[in-house]
């Protein structure tokens, strides 16, 4: 297991942990690796105990989102032909949300782009106050490829969605809460509190019963077709000057853009 993931197992409940707090938790390609041999873990531990999960990050962010300099680094073919990339990234927040068990996802700062599309695929998110959510890749000429509209749409409404992708902004947790994007918001110093009591509410519920009713609940809301439109948007984009322009500016930090060149 990378060390940019850490897992632990304490009685009932399995803990995973991005762990990259001095680039503020950016999601590489080698953490989505983790990622996916965690989630194998919490499988694992299903069948011999566990109850739930709960995803934390260390440091002041849960994660600013995809590690954008790793783009730089990407061959011709793949730029040709997004779609396995994105499949591959989309296969292990399906991962995430298929997990036997319940998902509680905590989070404290930012929680932005696919680290936000990390958390929709959780159960639960539970923030702390000053936290902050945003899916900004609009802003970067392409749009959230890893569930981000689909299961957005699924959880706040159409509205809502557009709102949030279509004009790149960040929303803090108190709106975050009213719209149903996080279920519960917590001040720092009553978070492990808060925490610890929807570990308990779910602990009073049958286990079995927990993990069948989760996946029924999925399963009424086909995400499959929005996941297809979600990887065939993002490959034309992926292709154009709008995006290659703005992982530009992002590495010589002239971001944010004026898109009408003035």
């Amino acid at each position: 297991m990378s060390d940019l993931v850490l897992i632990e197992s304490t009685d009932d409940v399995f803990s995973i942990t991005l762990n990259r707090p001095g680039k503020r938790n950016a999601i590489s390609d080698e953490m989505m690796v983790a990622l996916d041999a965690a989630f194998d873990q919490a499988e694992a531990a299903f069948n011999s105990g566990a109850r739930v999960v709960i995803l934390r990050a260390e440091g002041r962010a849960f994660s600013s989102g995809i590690d954008l300099e790793q783009f730089g680094s990407l061959d011709e073919s793949l730029r040709g032909n997004l779609f396995p990339f994105t499949s591959r990234y989309q296969s292990v927040l399906n991962k995430v949300e298929r997990c036997s068990l319940p998902v509680i996802c905590v989070m404290q700062g930012y929680c932005l782009g696919l680290a936000l599309e990390l958390a929709l695929a959780c159960d639960f998110r539970i923030a702390v106050a000053r936290a902050k959510f945003g899916l900004p890749e609009t802003r970067l000429g392409i749009i959230p490829d890893v569930g981000g509209t689909v299961r957005l749409v699924n959880l706040v409404g159409q509205a809502r969605a557009k709102d949030l992708i279509m004009t790149a902004r960040n929303i803090e947790a108190a709106q975050a809460l009213e719209w149903g994007l996080v279920d519960r918001v917590f001040a720092r110093s009553e978070l492990e509190q808060g925490v610890d009591q929807l570990v308990a509410e779910l602990r009073a519920s049958a286990p079995l019963a927990v993990s069948y009713a989760k996946r029924v609940i999925n399963d009424i809301t086909d995400v499959s077709r929005g996941l297809q439109l979600e990887a065939w948007a993002q490959a034309q984009l992926f292709r154009t000057e709008d995006f290659q322009r703005a992982v530009r500016a992002m590495m010589e930090k002239t971001y944010p853009i004026d898109w009408e060149g003035n």
